[in-house]
């Protein structure tokens, strides 16, 4: 018995079977360095995913490290209950780099606590439990988290604290505007936001919850200025804007630091996790500070913005800036984009190629139409790995390719990440029903 097989037979005894793992024969990642990783059986791997979107800058940059190592020597915690320097200092850039004015920042210890403290505030805040959320939308795994998205495959229960309106998003392939031209499409979006509000709530809404470019939904990317016009009808309800920038906040997107950025808006909440922290367990919410402030009650985060978390996420966030890797992220993304946008004129069973900067969609159908074809993206999957590449999945039907590797990447690693994706869809097209090339 191989050590892949040992773990996963033991991971099965002990752990939840609807913990989903990746592949037939699932690996374990115990080592990396730059953008790649190597797995417990030797082999080693060029990385397109980065634990979800969370591995930002790199594996083992000598500058996270460190600092992660100094702060371990001297203290691992000490709660809210006491002033942390680091804490103190890594709200103070990230209020900065917000865009929100007078800003402050509540550190967390994932994305799906992070929208949960959201809901907290903008339900207090507006003193009521109603919400619109978008179609094809996660936002966690919590209790109210769940309740706010919009994506069955990822949603187990239909119960929830929060009284939730799902709205029409971005994701065009499958909408019934898909046809429509970008302003024509965001014109009908929000006449249908217009029609929700009047007809599906009591018209009293605390907050919509957006991402700007949906994650696990498989990358759903609206038109510029979208969520602009979105905003300008909850602005004549009151109704606040919570950008959740999980997924596309740091410059993943290249062409800017949060993707909000690209709807010409100011939110009134940013929801942040994954990248910030490299691999450390951190996330949090910035907002106006009457928001902020609005809770009577006490409280407290036990491990929420800990020492040793800030420090990692303040080194982590300087050497991102320092290094310019939101702009190493528009080029290499735009380079690797230009090449992955090839295989939908060359192969039927490539529906749909999406995002921005490094963070990329590749919707896959059944040849002569579009329907979802998630038996593709499995074999894709299971051939990427083979060739020494990882790669995410998602979408609402689990027929979508994610593509987001480290902020990092170089452009011959873009090149190399390509080739083997390119052979593993047309190996897959190949052996698939009408597979043929266009």
């Amino acid at each position: 018995m191989g050590v892949h097989q040992d773990l996963h037979t033991r991971h099965n005894q002990v752990l939840p079977s609807w913990l989903a793992l990746y592949y037939q024969q699932p690996i374990a990642l115990v080592e990396g360095n730059g953008r790649r990783v190597r797995d417990a059986e030797g082999t080693e791997y060029l990385d397109f995913f980065g634990g979800i979107l969370t591995t930002m800058t790199g594996y083992n940059v000598p500058e996270v490290v460190e600092a992660i190592q100094r702060q371990a020597e001297r203290v691992l915690h000490t709660s809210t209950l006491y002033l942390i320097v680091q804490q103190i200092e890594l709200a103070e850039k990230l209020a900065e780099l917000s865009g929100i004015p007078d800003a402050k920042v509540f550190f967390t210890n994932s994305g799906t606590e992070a929208n949960d403290a959201a809901m907290l505030l903008a339900t207090t805040y507006r003193r009521s439990n109603e919400v619109l959320a978008i179609r094809n939308s996660y936002h966690g795994r919590s209790f109210a988290a769940v309740s706010l998205t919009g994506n069955r495959s990822w949603s187990p229960s239909s119960f929830g604290p929060l009284n939730v309106t799902y709205v029409h998003g971005g994701y065009r392939y499958r909408s019934p505007f898909g046809h429509l031209l970008d302003e024509d499409f965001t014109a009908a979006c929000v006449d249908d936001l217009r029609d929700m509000l009047n007809v599906a709530t009591s018209g009293d809404v605390a907050c919509m919850i957006a991402e700007p470019i949906q994650g696990v939904g498989g990358f759903a990317t609206p038109p510029d200025g979208f969520f602009g016009a979105m905003k300008r009808v909850l602005d004549e309800h009151g109704i606040l804007f919570v950008s959740d920038e999980v997924q596309t906040g740091w410059g993943r997107t290249g062409e800017n630091f949060w993707g909000y950025q690209a709807h010409g808006i100011v939110p009134d909440l940013i929801t942040f996790a994954k990248g910030l922290g490299n691999g450390l367990a951190i996330g949090g919410v910035i907002g106006r500070a009457p928001i902020m402030d609005c809770l009577t009650a006490n409280s407290i985060s036990t491990f929420g913005g800990n020492p040793l978390a800030t420090a990692g996420a303040l080194a982590n966030l300087d050497y991102l800036l320092e290094h310019d890797l939101q702009t190493n992220s528009l080029k290499v993304g735009q380079h690797l984009r230009s090449r992955i946008d090839h295989l939908a004129d060359e192969y039927q069973i490539v529906g749909d190629v999406r995002g921005k900067g490094l963070m990329i969609g590749v919707e896959l159908v059944h040849p002569g139409g579009k329907d979802p074809y998630p038996e593709a993206a499995a074999r894709i999957m299971e051939e990427t790995r083979a060739g020494g590449l990882l790669i995410g999945k998602g979408g609402m039907f689990g027929n979508v390719l994610r593509i987001a590797p480290p902020l990092s990447l170089t452009e011959e690693e873009a090149d190399e990440g390509f080739e083997i994706l390119s052979e593993a869809v047309a190996v897959t097209a190949a052996g698939g029903e009408g597979g043929d090339r266009r």
